[in-house]
């Protein structure tokens, strides 16, 4: 009997390399250098807001809890204004939306991971903005229970690779 894998574990493993490819660039900040820390602050915000801008055009996801300004704020208190955000240029659909908030998500359960790195005294709302109990499960159990076929789990895994691919090319945009 061969056991079929859940959505949200195909669009892990489809995703297992661009995640790892994301992680690199960024691990090459030192959170605890206020300057190294600004420019990781400054690389999330070109990709940040421009899918959560996205998202929030989709019709039938789980709300979007934005942490937009907590990023600003940040950027703030270190003498930064947002820069511009990248473009995310993704067909909307609702499968492409749960790929990419898959992503979104992940990034803020790194974030708080991440946060432990940034020293007393540095701001730290955007990666403290950690989940609300049973909020990242809950994701995760929606994502599963989409009615999903092949198609849809392709779609799904092309949003997220584009919302992975966006935090990628963030550094040196």
């Amino acid at each position: 009997m061969t056991e079929t894998l859940s959505t949200v574990a195909r669009l892990r493993a489809a995703t297992a390399s661009d995640h790892d490819a994301v992680d690199a660039g960024f691990g090459r900040y030192d959170l605890s250098d206020a300057g190294e820390y600004r420019a990781f602050l400054i690389a999330h915000a070109k990709a940040l807001p421009a899918v959560e801008a996205w998202l929030e055009e989709i019709a039938g996801l789980a709300p979007v809890r934005s942490r937009r300004d907590a990023l600003a704020a940040d950027l703030a208190a270190l003498g930064e204004a947002m820069p511009t955000p990248m473009t995310f240029d993704v067909a909307p659909s609702a499968a492409a939306g749960w790929g990419a908030m898959y992503v979104v998500e992940g990034s803020r359960l790194g974030g708080i991971m991440l946060s432990r790195s940034v020293p007393e005294g540095l701001p730290s709302a955007y990666l403290g903005a950690k989940h609300l109990s049973g909020e990242w499960r809950g994701l995760l159990a929606a994502i599963d229970s989409q009615p999903a076929d092949e198609a849809w789990i392709a779609e799904a895994v092309a949003g997220a690779k584009a919302a992975f691919e966006l935090y990628r090319r963030a550094p040196e945009a």
